[in-house]
């Protein structure tokens, strides 16, 4: 039992002294109490696949085998192979490999390889026991001994010498023990841990799930024992208080011994990583126990020249507290920081000043160990690429992370959002009287004691997603509960759902550029680009924050290079089933430029989903999924990062943080394709949310060729910019009629001095095509009887079907694939993008790269996508679609090739419709034509037309 005391609420401190002076207990040559024995290293082991140990009683013997912790049992070569029985925790949503005749050689024991997750090279589900003996020194004599296990997976079991210690189901602190006093000498220490499901939180919940770190059998971290007394310094809070700065301290002193006593608490704070030392003044208290552990409050003032932790300035203190009496002394060091994560409005607000939260998930994807690292340089390293992508917050998705994880944050200025482990989906729901809704609770207040000091914990919420039929009234409660334990951050009900009164702050998947489910019907599927759009509508609903829920999901081709990275206990076997399949069909040597032009498409649309949320006046800030690679769910290759958090070749950190950063040029224009009888018309905005306001700023936009040159550039007027992301710089309008048509041109806008620049594509285009040149060319729709006379005689035929009557069945779709179409139930998009050279002289007037860029999007609207599998051999699209991983047809819109003595060129684009109000497709056509009665149009190819008959519906040439 503990009891709560407010030392500065006392009358007066007389009567503690006069117990302090009756007690006698003012001598202070007593050694701490603390002191530690690591227990790493080699360990008895055994499995226990058909939990026999508790009634066969293994603690009370000896285990046969070894294990080598901290580890898990894959990393040890323990487990089983995995098999088509394997029970996987995680669920499949296409469960095609299991049946279907193309993956019947990747399910043969000898070749087994699952399309859906990595594969891990050993799988175990079940208790396991872990044994070892400890040597309990001289030293520890009459001391009580506790067990800390840093992370387990998931459920422990203890016992010393066959005598029963207790248990302990945390995913997300350690698993503590009080052995008790142990006599010196050698003891039996034996630790069951059951990685079965033990709560519902959800075989998705990445705390758990195969889809990520994998449903791991272990311990890791650090496993020590500590020899400590009766009385001693259980536990430490520290509450900040910016405005008057002070720090409420919360001192919980244990005492197991049961007997009254008093003593001194002093505390004594030093900032450590600044430019600046602080040296807080020394505070002291006395205190006394009437024989029950209690809590006392301090107010410990830290100084008008405190410094503050935030994103820019992470500054730390180092807060030394320690309890002196006659029979006994204790010191604890918790690191913390001064910071006040609050709202103001709609937004969020640190130390007083706004800030928008740029995040990324992270779902516990750690492909060597198989689960998450607890040393802070292997966080260090995750949480400086995400800043290198000028990302400030991560939301860990359904679990939560090490200790190291926030001491690297705490480091780099990066807030987090924790979560208790939890995705209630696919069974399990919460509110409904089930284990998990006290489970919750109790994980919650676990997290909270564990991790509350550290400044980096600015969120926390139940998990993701959840179902229950009364889940807003247990989590409305949940939320409410947490304000009143601890109101040192924010809360909200989960990641994603329900809206509720009681959250601090809304997660919700409104307001993004694609919905789950929305296919081709998408913002970016269903409308050309505009830069005018945002959220506004979203941020008025409510009264408080809104996060956008995992925004992008815009899925990449295979980095089939990567499968080399995969040296630990998961093995991309996934890559290798896609390599396999590319390579059937003809297309290996191309899985590198798959690889960067479908990221070059992604990058852009990640673009444009992170500048809506900018430019969203009052808006709260976004979580991205992802800023690298998921491994699990079908293979969703969403990251600019692979899931090493590594370069994949095709944005920089540098190029993506134009984009993403506290401070963002911004360019609101109504469409990106222009005509030379227009004048462009533009709005600059800017989202800053750096440390402080900028004064006198200077704002210069230029518009240019792609080779450089300029076409005209300007000023706007000088300005202060304050805070925040709703304040318009000014305007751009730009005469088009001086610009070379055709052509790409780059809008630069940037702030003079500083490195914040930012830039648009637009692409001009005449304002009229000029008449054709007579020739020879028969353009047809169908492969008639006509066509194939004139092809016959040599003559050169544009073949330009209507795209509905092109067979197969890929929808056109100008995104990327969302997520993948293993587990979204094959939504389309079903592609990747297209790939083309610049350089192919059917394209010499038609401006590209070798990627989509936004001008693709009304050819891609208005085309189907050829199945051109039957040509595998020799054809090279002009303009190829890039296919879904799992199918990996050959895919094109424009090729070319012979017939007999006739020279075609087949185009699924529509480019026959509306043409005057089309100036994309009547450039494209225009391209094509001016290829077609170039000498440069020589195809070699020769096609067979009972190939080319089945690309069309309804052929008649027969």
């Amino acid at each position: 039992m503990s009891r709560h005391l407010t030392l500065p609420g006392w009358k007066t401190m007389l009567a503690l002294l006069t117990l302090h002076m009756v007690f006698g207990l003012l001598a202070t040559d007593v050694a701490y109490g603390r002191q530690g024995q690591s227990l790493a290293g080699r360990w008895r082991f055994q499995a226990d696949p058909e939990d026999k140990g508790l009634a066969g009683r293994w603690y009370e013997k000896e285990l046969s085998q070894t294990i080598r912790l901290p580890g898990s049992m894959p990393e040890n070569g323990y487990g089983n192979d995995v098999t088509i029985e394997t029970q996987w925790t995680g669920q499949i949503v296409d469960r095609s490999w299991f049946t279907d005749d193309k993956y019947e050689p990747y399910r043969r024991p000898d070749n087994l390889k699952v399309p859906f997750w990595l594969t891990p090279v050993k799988h175990y589900v079940g208790p396991a026991w872990y044994q070892t003996d400890i040597r309990i020194p001289s030293r520890w004599n009459a001391k009580r001994i506790m067990l800390s296990l840093e992370r387990c997976h998931w459920e422990t079991q203890v016992w010393v010498d066959g005598r029963s210690v207790g248990s302990a189901d945390s995913l997300s602190v350690p698993h503590e023990y009080d052995l008790g006093v142990l006599a010196a000498g050698t003891h039996r220490l034996t630790i069951r841990v059951d990685n079965t499901v033990k709560v519902g939180v959800g075989v998705n919940a990445h705390s758990v799930s195969d889809h990520t770190q994998t449903n791991w059998n272990g311990i890791i971290g650090d496993i020590e024992l500590r020899a400590c007394n009766d009385l001693r310094i259980d536990d430490v809070q520290i509450h900040p208080d910016i405005e008057h700065r002070d720090a409420k301290v919360c001192v919980t002193i244990a005492n197991t011994s049961g007997a009254r006593t008093a003593g001194t608490l002093t505390l004594q704070a030093t900032s450590f990583n600044s430019e600046r030392r602080h040296r807080v003044a020394e505070k002291r208290a006395l205190f006394a126990i009437d024989g029950e552990s209690q809590t006392v409050e301090i107010e410990y003032e830290m100084g008008e020249d405190v410094l503050l932790w935030d994103e820019f300035s992470p500054n730390l203190y180092r807060l030394t507290v320690s309890i002196d009496g006659r029979d006994f002394k204790d010191e604890k060091t918790v690191v913390f920081g001064m910071r006040q994560f609050t709202t103001t409005g709609t937004q969020f607000a640190i130390n007083g000043r706004k800030t928008f939260l740029r995040g990324t998930l992270e779902c516990s994807i750690f492909p060597l160990t198989g689960y998450p690292p607890t040393d802070v340089k292997a966080w260090r390293t995750v949480l400086a690429a995400a800043k290198a992508h000028g990302l400030n917050h991560l939301r860990f998705h359904s679990w939560c992370p090490p200790k190291a994880a926030f001491v690297a944050a705490d480091e780099m200025g990066v807030m987090f959002q924790v979560e208790c482990a939890a995705w209630t989906n696919s069974g399990p729901t919460v509110g409904d009287g089930a284990p998990i809704d006290d489970w919750i609770y109790a994980e919650g207040d676990r997290i909270l004691k564990a991790y509350g000091n550290h400044p980096s914990f600015c969120m926390l919420a139940y998990g993701n997603e959840p179902a229950g039929r009364r889940q807003g009234e247990y989590l409305g409660k949940l939320v409410n509960y947490w304000k009143d334990k601890d109101p040192r951050r924010l809360y909200t009900s989960a990641a994603g759902w329900p809206i509720i009164p009681e959250n601090e702050f809304h997660s919700t998947p409104g307001p993004r550029g694609h919905q789950w489910g929305a296919g081709l019907k998408s913002r970016f599927n269903a409308e050309p680009l505009t830069t005018d759009s945002d959220y506004a509508d979203s941020v008025n609903a409510y009264s408080v924050p809104i996060v956008s829920h995992e925004i992008g999901q815009w899925c990449v081709y295979p980095n089939l290079d990567e499968i080399r990275k995969y040296k630990g206990v998961l093995k991309a076997k996934n890559f290798e089933i896609f390599r396999d399949s590319l390579n059937a069909q003809g297309m290996l040597g191309q899985a590198r430029d798959f690889l960067i032009a479908s990221g070059k498409l992604q990058t852009i649309l990640y673009k444009e989903e992170i500048e809506a949320a900018l430019r969203t006046d009052g808006f709260g800030g976004f979580q991205l999924l992802d800023l690298h690679d998921f491994p699990g769910q079908g293979t969703a290759l969403v990251g600019v990062l692979d899931p090493f958090w590594e370069y994949k070749g095709y944005v920089t950190p540098a190029e993506y943080r134009r984009f993403c950063r506290e401070t963002v040029p911004l360019l609101r224009m109504p469409k990106c394709v222009w005509t030379d009888g227009e004048t462009f018309t533009g709005q600059v905005q800017i989202a800053h949310f750096g440390p402080a306001p900028m004064s006198a700023a200077v704002v210069r936009w230029q518009a240019a060729y792609p080779d450089g040159r300029s076409v005209a550039s300007g000023r706007l007027p000088t300005q202060d910019i304050p805070i925040g992301n709703g304040d318009p710089l000014g305007a751009i309008d730009l005469d088009l009629s001086q610009v070379q048509a055709p052509t790409k041109l780059a809008i630069t806008v940037e702030i003079q001095g500083t490195d914040y620049s930012n830039a648009w594509g637009i692409w001009v285009y005449p304002s009229r095509s000029a008449p054709p040149a007579d020739s020879d060319i028969l353009i047809v729709e169908q492969l008639g009887v006509e066509a194939l006379r004139a092809l016959r005689e040599g003559r050169k035929v544009l073949l330009m079907p209507n795209p509905q009557n092109v067979t197969g069945d890929v929808p056109p779709g100008f995104t990327t694939i969302f997520w993948n179409t293993q587990w979204t139930n094959n939504q389309p998009p079903h592609t990747l993008g297209i790939l083309c050279d610049p350089r192919h002289p059917a394209l010499s007037s038609f401006p590209t790269e070798f990627h989509s860029n936004w001008q693709w999007w009304d050819l891609i609207a208005n085309s189907k996508a050829m199945v051109l599998d039957e040509f595998r051999d020799g054809l090279q699209p002009i303009v190829q679609v890039i296919d879904d991983w799992n199918r990996n047809r050959k895919l094109g819109l424009i090729f070319e090739g012979t017939v007999g003595d006739g020279r075609l060129l087949v185009c699924s684009i529509d480019l026959r419709t509306d043409l005057d109000k089309r100036p994309v497709a009547r450039q494209m056509r225009r391209s094509l034509l001016d290829y077609m009665q170039s000498p440069a149009f020589q195809p070699r190819l020769p096609l067979r037309v009972e190939a080319l008959d089945g690309l069309l519906k309804k052929q008649s040439w027969r």
